[in-house]
């Protein structure tokens, strides 16, 4: 039983162009991921003083700003992923 030892795609040094994109597509989620998890701590720290049973109306407003703002990124990064993509990755 013999077994081909050279890399995806085929040739030596090159990677499969779908496996390539794939990576690519995986690599912006995770980006974004990150920056999920960057704005959360961020408004966080920002409005929650000290968690408790219920929000009083001052941590509730910064939340809802601040939440607001990061929709508003989360969409303008999606769309720059968006036009990357249709310009083919670049």
């Amino acid at each position: 039983m013999s077994f081909d030892s050279s890399p995806v795609g085929g040739q030596e040094g090159q990677i499969d162009p779908e496996l390539r994109h794939f990576i690519e597509i995986e690599s912006q989620k995770a980006k974004y991921q990150a920056q999920v998890h960057s704005f959360t701590d961020q408004c966080w720290d920002k409005c929650i003083d000290k968690p408790g049973s219920k929000l009083d109306s001052k941590t509730e407003t910064c939340l809802v700003n601040c939440v607001g703002r990061f929709i508003d990124v989360s969409l303008t990064i999606a769309n720059k992923f968006q036009k990357r993509l249709e310009q083919g990755g670049h």
